[in-house]
């Protein structure tokens, strides 16, 4: 029978302790209602005690989501159990996550105390916390480098308490896959009462290993994972949600599930980037923009012909529209011909040579080949006479106080139009001018803007794509005027509509 892991989202509560990417309580609402649609299991919704600010946050998102459970996490203190208590009162699902130090680490130097002490104060808690609601979890802090002997017995006294989850934190990242997992497989085999309780694994990445030892303590046990968005967190992070979701989707013969909407994954990401101002490396697995990129040209090839020759996830499972072929020194010939047709060129054999030849002496002279780059190498333009749609002027109104205002007067066959709108920039109101203008329902999917020459007097040039009804079109610009060149850009793309 598949087995069900409960996903833990920590992202707005260990997430946010890395500096700088504190939210505020209309942010953190945002977070905690994309975590809904993304179908976690459990919001730990922040420290009340810890600020103000903090309790708050949590009351806001007890009324805001209905779905998840909401935890608010505590030490082993009754004053952090009745605040949590408190800011939990509007939760329709509740739970309070308290715990202490257990490693020799913690309980000498931290807590200058000593390991029967220790388990007193976990009972405490754990009893005082079940006065206030039906469901507590525990952490054992630093359990991954407590002797599992003893972490042993301070589990089994804290589920006689009433503890309905415990957690077992790799609080240093300090395991290797295997160690942790033996240490929930000892925990199974040696706390008589652990199956009055949920396991839950909670690893942080110091050593680059979370997301293998999260696997490996699911496999050996544990019915809960914590872990948050682009794996952020203090240090080096915690242990990615998008990639042990994945991981355990991929893998089916681990017969494991979660109520993951996998189609969301991106954009929760690129909301908790945002919001957060902490960009995501482009390498990161599931979720950086290379994750589903191809360069080489023998994996481009190779995706081109089959998409599983070189990628394990359909870049649709996790909110990517499409694998994205980049043109670079390295790309050959199949990953030209696929571009140069989805430009709406084609070649024979000894012309696609040619053009190769061309598109090679360009490339080891730039990083990346952008569209018009292969709009000139192909020598020829798709379509002759004049464009259906031309720029005749263009009047923007920006400025601090000001509403940006765009102007915009296109010619369409001879016969001309005039459009006024606003937006967030110039170019916005611009684009929604004629949008507004042509009447047709796109989305702006790509927008570039690339420096020709050196300079203030810089000549822009422009590529942006957008989507009509499922396809693609492609738009291109050069201008001092970056403004101008944006707009003249986008009517170029959106004049290739049929």
């Amino acid at each position: 029978m598949t087995k069900k892991i409960q996903i833990f989202d920590t992202t707005l509560r260990d997430g946010e302790q890395v500096p700088g990417c504190q939210l505020n309580t209309i942010e953190k609402i945002e977070v905690a209602r994309q975590l809904e649609k993304l179908g976690v299991d459990i919001i730990e919704a922040g420290f009340p005690v810890s600020s103000p600010g903090d309790f708050n946050s949590v009351v806001e998102i007890s009324k805001s989501v209905n779905q998840p459970v909401i935890c608010a996490l505590t030490r082993a203190v009754k004053k952090d159990i009745e605040v949590a208590a408190e800011s939990l009162k509007y939760a329709k699902r509740k739970r309070i996550h308290t715990g202490i130090g257990t490693s020799d680490y913690h309980v000498k130097y931290k807590l200058g105390s000593n390991r029967d002490e220790i388990v007193e104060r976990a009972v405490e808690a754990v009893k005082f916390a079940r006065k206030m609601v039906d469901d507590v979890e525990f952490y054992a802090e630093d359990a991954g480098r407590t002797d599992n002997e003893y972490l042993a017995r301070v589990i089994e006294e804290v589920i006689k308490a009433g503890a309905t989850v415990v957690n077992i934190p790799d609080t240093t990242g300090y395991c290797l896959p295997s160690e942790y997992g033996e240490k929930i497989a000892w925990l199974v085999n040696n706390v008589p009462n652990i199956d009055k309780a949920v396991i839950s694994t909670h690893c942080h990445n110091d050593l680059g290993m979370a997301t293998a030892n999260t696997l490996s303590g699911v496999i050996n046990g544990a019915g809960q994972v914590e872990v948050t968005i682009n794996g952020i967190g203090e240090r080096a992070g915690n242990t990615s949600l998008e990639e042990v979701v994945m991981a355990i989707r991929c893998h089916h013969s681990l017969d494991f599930e979660t109520g993951i909407d996998t189609r969301q994954i991106i954009k929760t990401s690129k909301l908790v980037s945002t919001l957060m101002r902490m960009p995501v490396q482009p390498n990161k697995a599931i979720v950086g923009r290379n994750a589903f990129a191809h360069s080489s040209g023998i994996h481009q090839d190779g995706v081109l012909k089959n998409r599983q020759n070189y990628e394990i996830i359909d870049p649709a499972e996790v909110g990517v529209k499409e694998s994205a072929i980049v043109l670079t020194a390295r790309s050959g010939r199949a990953a030209l011909k696929h571009r140069l047709h989805l430009l709406g060129y084609e070649f024979d054999t000894s012309a696609l040579d040619e053009v190769y030849g061309r598109f090679l002496e360009l490339a080891d002279k730039k990083k990346d080949i952008s569209d018009d780059d292969l709009e000139i190498i192909a020598g020829k333009s798709k379509k002759t006479g004049r464009p259906p749609l031309e720029l005749v002027s263009l009047q923007v109104v920006c400025g601090k106080t000001t509403i940006p205002t765009a102007t915009v007067r296109i010619s369409f066959r001879g016969d001309e139009f005039t459009e006024t709108a606003s937006g967030n920039g110039p170019i916005d109101a611009a684009f929604t001018a004629v949008v507004n203008l042509v009447k047709r329902r796109v989305r702006l999917e790509e927008f570039l803007i690339q420096a020709i020459t050196r300079g203030s007097d810089d000549l822009g040039k422009v590529h942006v794509q957008i989507e009509h009804k499922g396809d693609n079109y492609y738009g291109f610009s050069a201008n001092t005027d970056i403004v101008t060149a944006s707009v003249e850009a986008f009517i170029d793309a959106v004049g290739k509509i049929a």
